[in-house]
């Protein structure tokens, strides 16, 4: 019998993204993914409807918060009866500033070694200069070694371009708003025992201003929530 064909969806939240939200969306190999859904995150601007014109599927999350938008494209996966729910999720930034061509590279180790968390690794990539702040950096250094301390798992990034099973994916309990939801889903992955690897991504400067660490406020408040996050599961 062949091979079924794995089913895989991808989340993109986005946030006043509408210059960028077209590229990601056609630069994914959609011959492999099934929906893009765009969560948009009350936009401002026209990212919704630029997003469907691309031939994405669009959710409205009017709640402000990364993860809240990441929560809504979870809802409208879980919606769908079980058998039309998939086996992997994507999930990848609106700001262009990851390589969309790059998803094989991600779902590969789910596909071929029975992984069940993959992330991609700015830290092992190729970084365009300029592209990540050294504050950026820093944090991911401090925020990966504690998790190594206090969970015993190795990570080297918190990068937002990621794949996991959705089975897993629903297991974790997933509920971070804002800013802590990328390094709540790698400790939720380590405390539960989830197979987690890295692979090298390329990383490039956004299209836009970054809402987090464009600003000394927004760097400030993520750094504080990706910290509590760390320290509150334990």
């Amino acid at each position: 019998m062949p091979t079924p064909v794995p089913i895989i969806d991808v989340i993109i939240p986005a946030y006043n993204e509408e210059e960028s939200i077209a590229l990601v969306v056609n630069e994914l190999p959609r011959h492999l993914v099934r929906d893009v859904i765009v969560c948009n995150n009350n936009s401002k601007d026209d990212t919704a409807n630029v997003a469907r014109n691309a031939g994405a599927v669009v959710v409205d999350e009017t709640r402000p918060g990364y993860g809240s938008a990441c929560l809504r494209g979870m809802a409208y996966i879980a919606a769908r009866p079980e058998a039309e729910q998939p086996d992997i999720v994507v999930f990848i930034d609106g700001d262009h500033s990851d390589y969309p061509e790059q998803l094989p590279d991600l779902t590969a180790p789910i596909l071929n070694d029975g992984t069940d968390l993959v992330i991609g690794s700015r830290a092992l990539g190729d970084l365009e200069p300029g592209s990540m702040q050294p504050q950026q950096i820093f944090g991911n250094w401090l925020a990966t070694t504690l998790i190594k301390m206090i969970y015993g798992v190795s990570f080297t990034d918190l990068g937002p371009f990621r794949a996991i099973r959705y089975d897993k994916l629903k297991s974790l309990g997933m509920c971070d708003p804002d800013f802590g939801w990328t390094v709540e889903m790698q400790v939720r992955a380590a405390k539960a025992g989830l197979q987690c690897v890295e692979v090298p991504v390329r990383y490039r400067n956004r299209i836009g201003v970054s809402k987090i660490s464009g600003t000394l406020r927004g760097t400030i408040l993520a750094g504080h929530k990706i910290l509590w996050t760390i320290f509150k599961l334990i």
